[in-house]
């Protein structure tokens, strides 16, 4: 395995780029109030599944 690299990049921002936390707590939220899992549930979920649920959730509510 190779070594851990020493410290940034020059000129790199630094951090971790991702998924806004404000729209997690949405999909959560919205998946809670929906399906009523719980938050453990909720949040154990990796970002695709719970992209999925969501999108799910959501086009059952536009057909009813």
């Amino acid at each position: 395995m190779p070594p851990l690299c020493p410290g940034p990049r020059p000129g790199a921002a630094g951090g971790i780029l991702g998924y806004p936390l404000t729209r997690v707590y949405q999909e959560v939220a919205l998946l809670g109030q929906r399906v009523h899992w719980t938050h453990h549930e909720l949040m154990n979920l990796d970002h695709t599944e719970r992209r999925r649920w969501l999108a799910t959730v959501l086009e059952l509510e536009e057909t009813t």
